[in-house]
C-alpha cells in the first residue's frame, strides 16, 4: 500500500463518524436543537429530598497551548464562546489547504461576531512555531483574536484530540507529511459540549457547520 492509500485508509474511522453524526442530527432536529455528542454518564444526586438522576455529558477539558500572537490560551479564553475547532500543519501536503479555505468561509462569515471563535491546532509544533503561525494566519487574510492558531507539547495536543474532541491526531511516518489527521471540523458550544463534527475538506460539510452555528446561536436567545 503506498503512503496516500496508507493515509485515507487510517481516516475511514473519521468518515464513520461523520455518517454517524449525520444520523444523529437527524434523529434530533425534530427537538429543534442540536445533539450533544460524545458519552455520557448517568449521575444520581438529592435534590429537596428527592433522588435525582441527570446526565453529565463529555466536555472539553482545561487545555493550555500558545496563539500566534504569543500569549497563552486556555479553555477560559473560550469561555461563553461557541467555537469550531480543527487540527492541521503548516506544511501539510494533502487536506489542510482545502480545510483552511473552508474555515475562512467560517471565519468571514461570522467576523465580528463576538459569541464565535474558531481554534487551530498545529500537530506539527516542531515546525509550526509562534512566528510561523502568525505569518500563516496573516497570509490567510486573520486578523485579530476571533480565530486564533495554536501550538505547544505535541502530545498534549494529539491527546486532547484523539479523547476530548473525537479525531484522529498523531504522527505517522507512512503518512503525507508524517503525520495522519482528520479532515473534521468541530463545533463546541458554550458549556464546552459537542454538539456537531463535520467534514472541512467540503463545501457541503462546512454549509452544514454553519447552518448549525446559526442554530446553536439561536439556543441562547430562546
Amino acid at each position: 500500500m503506498n503512503r496516500l492509500a496508507s493515509f485515507w485508509a487510517k481516516n475511514n474511522a473519521f468518515l464513520f463518524l461523520i455518517t454517524t453524526v449525520a444520523i444523529l442530527s437527524g434523529c434530533n432536529a425534530s427537538s429543534g436543537k442540536l445533539p450533544i455528542l460524545g458519552q455520557r454518564e448517568a449521575v444520581t444526586k438529592t435534590v429537596d429530598g428527592k433522588t435525582v438522576t441527570d446526565s453529565v455529558y463529555q466536555s472539553i477539558p482545561d487545555f493550555k497551548f500558545v496563539s500566534q500572537y504569543g500569549d497563552t490560551v486556555t479553555a477560559k479564553t473560550l469561555d461563553n464562546k461557541i467555537y469550531v475547532a480543527d487540527f492541521f500543519f503548516t506544511s501539510c501536503p494533502t487536506i489542510c489547504p482545502k480545510m483552511k479555505v473552508q474555515l475562512k468561509r467560517v471565519y468571514e462569515r461570522f467576523k465580528g461576531n463576538p459569541d464565535v471563535m474558531m481554534l487551530s491546532h498545529t500537530i506539527d509544533p516542531a515546525h509550526d512555531s509562534v512566528a510561523v503561525l502568525k505569518e500563516f494566519a496573516q497570509n490567510l487574510g486573520v486578523t485579530g483574536r476571533q480565530w486564533l492558531f495554536v501550538t505547544g507539547d505535541r502530545d498534549k495536543i494529539y491527546d486532547i484530540g484523539q479523547n476530548s474532541y473525537m479525531v484522529t491526531a498523531q504522527a505517522d511516518s507512512t503518512a503525507p507529511g508524517g503525520v495522519v489527521h482528520s479532515g473534521a471540523f468541530i463545533l463546541v458550544d458554550k458549556a464546552k459540549h459537542i454538539r456537531g463534527i463535520y467534514d472541512g475538506t467540503t463545501e457541503a460539510g462546512v454549509d452544514k457547520l454553519m447552518n448549525d452555528i446559526d442554530r446553536l446561536l439561536a439556543e441562547y436567545k430562546l
